[in-house]
């Protein structure tokens, strides 16, 4: 199983995830598409892939920059959505025309070709936010962005994960002395938020770190955050063996390969 961030943050977010079971073809699920159809095409060809190679979207939640570009590549790939029945009727009358839509429940276990997705809740402020762990061949992806808290079930589905794409939106500190609006600063620091990096590291040390090879850090703000601090607040609770790589905005993270 490979992965692969195609964008991470405010701004869109793509995350493609592919496995082959044996002698078959590969399976690409792509989490998320907040990028406009012609930049989501560009960055798959520069990954080897068409929009044609996908054979699903899932979509976490119906914020813009997860959603904004979903029904569009839908159409053009011709490839179904999967998503909460929450986050299907948070969307304009019309949003969906001509995309086949599959709705999923939030603790659903899904067989996607050679993966399989467990599905599980989170708390953000959307309708009905669900993430995922992406299993094949033994292997494990734990997803997890937009989320304003971590749970004891959030722990218990990420523990043991080969690889977690996580979130790290702020720095706690930066957030207090931006020049956000105090609203904004409570809604994304709030229950139903984004993970700070203090919050993303304590979420690392609470889960089993057994299997753990790599961490993606994900989600990251452009005002509020810098990839120096997230590197500093993950090493203090990540052994020295997994390999910890910071998602951008432009360029996402190359593909990751589990051994």
């Amino acid at each position: 199983m490979r992965f692969t961030s195609l964008s991470s943050g405010s701004e869109g977010n793509a995350l493609v995830v592919e496995s082959a079971a044996s002698g078959g073809d590969p399976t690409r699920l792509l989490i998320d598409c907040g990028l406009p159809l012609k930049e989501v095409c560009r960055r798959l060809q520069d990954r080897g892939l068409a929009p044609s190679d996908l054979d699903a979207i899932f979509v976490t939640h119906e914020h813009q920059d997860h959603i904004g570009g979903v029904a569009r590549l839908a159409r053009h790939a011709e490839i179904p959505v999967l998503a909460s029945h929450g986050t299907v009727c948070a969307q304009a009358d019309g949003f969906w025309a001509d995309v086949r839509v599959i709705e999923v429940d939030s603790h659903a276990v899904l067989p996607i070709g050679a993966l399989t997705l467990h599905c599980y809740p989170v708390p953000h402020d959307a309708r009905e936010p669900v993430q995922l762990v992406v299993a094949s061949g033994g292997r494990r992806l734990g997803v997890l962005t937009d989320v304003g808290r971590s749970t004891p079930h959030i722990e218990t589905m990420l523990s043991g994960v080969d690889a977690l794409f996580l979130e790290a939106n702020h720095d706690e500190a930066l957030l207090a002395s931006s020049d956000y609006p105090e609203r904004l600063k409570q809604r994304i620091a709030g229950p139903f938020g984004h993970l700070s990096n203090a919050a993303s590291a304590a979420l690392l040390s609470a889960i089993d770190q057994s299997r753990l090879q790599h961490v993606v850090a994900a989600h990251l703000s452009q005002n509020n955050n810098q990839p120096i601090l997230v590197a500093e607040a993950f090493s203090a609770v990540l052994a020295s063996a997994v390999q910890c790589t910071i998602a951008s905005q432009t360029v996402g993270v190359p593909w990751i390969t589990l051994d």
